[in-house]
């Protein structure tokens, strides 16, 4: 048998890889940025050294053998570590670069992150940030996310969780409204409220207040014309005077500095609704990419003690 030259061998079959992963001999060559002679030769060449076919060639498509499926999955790993070290090493010089893909809740995405993400990106004018708002909880390593700012009291053990501040769920209406409707002295007087409230589940909606030392805590049913799964429309509802609404601090934070909404029934905490937590968290690994330790970092800076 004819000695194989594993130095060779290597770009042969990262050549197959690609190859599975772009499903055609076309899109492979273009994302390996050679010919699509090129690609069928080398694949050619990798099938004669394994003395195995490793492609099943049609007019149309390419779909690999059993033996080349074997091979692309016992190659993903060690392949994936190698590039993992490459990146590693080419991140611990130079400027700060790369791509920081990140998740974050509706409300303090858009109120509390956007308008300050601009001062770290000219802090680090080559490093590149794609941030997906949503309120859903994304799984981060199936999703591709680097990291996740989640406003929980519950983490999942698998992953690394930071703590990026506290936060408080406030009742507030507008001004308006508590000229007309009159200012709730106690959370009992909130039955006769119209109230703006997060729906969860097919229950009668009721709100959990706590006194300042914890001391007494009362529960109260509550009403109201407008519900939402998203505190934005919440809050959105509540400046058009349609009530009292239920809301993180984070997402109110703004319209109670500019008096555009009122906070209501200040001596009482508002219990069980949302988490007392902003957490970052990414997925353990045992290298991270410098990128995404940095923006963690500055996120902390910049809301931890805020």
């Amino acid at each position: 048998m004819k000695e194989i030259k594993t130095d060779a061998l290597w770009g042969h079959l990262h050549w197959l890889t690609v190859l599975a992963e772009q499903g055609s001999f076309t899109r492979a060559a273009e994302r390996l940025d050679v010919s699509k002679a090129a690609m069928s030769q080398k694949i050619k060449e990798l099938e004669a050294m394994a003395g195995v076919s490793l492609v099943q060639r049609t007019t149309r498509s390419v779909r690999l053998t059993l033996a080349g499926e074997k091979l692309v999955e016992e190659l993903r790993e060690p392949f994936s570590r190698i590039e993992q070290s490459f990146f590693s090493v080419r991140d611990t010089a130079g400027p700060l670069r790369g791509l920081v893909r990140v998740t974050a809740p509706v409300a303090f995405a858009r109120q509390q992150l956007v308008p300050i993400v601009g001062d770290f990106l000219r802090e680090f004018p080559q490093v590149r940030l794609q941030l997906d708002v949503t309120d859903r909880i994304v799984s981060l390593s199936s999703e591709g996310f680097d990291l996740a700012i989640r406003h929980s009291d519950s983490l999942p053990e698998t992953h690394i969780a930071q703590p990026l501040c506290e936060t408080r769920t406030l009742l507030v209406a507008a001004p308006g409204y508590l000229a007309q409707q009159g200012n709730p002295q106690t959370p009992q007087d909130l039955a006769r409220h119209n109230c703006l409230y997060y729906p969860r589940g097919v229950e009668s909606p009721r709100w959990t207040f706590a006194t300042a030392h914890g001391k007494e805590r009362v529960q109260v049913r509550i009403q109201g014309c407008f519900a939402t799964n998203n505190n934005e429309s919440i809050r959105d509802a509540a400046l058009q005077g349609l009530g009292i609404a239920m809301l993180p601090d984070f997402s109110a934070s703004e319209a109670l500095k500019s008096g555009l909404l009122q906070q209501v029934l200040a001596d009482w905490q508002a219990v069980e609704a949302f988490a007392s937590r902003l957490w970052i968290v990414r997925p353990w690994s045992a290298q991270v990419p410098r990128a995404v330790t940095t923006f963690a970092h500055w996120l902390r800076t910049r809301f931890v003690d805020s």
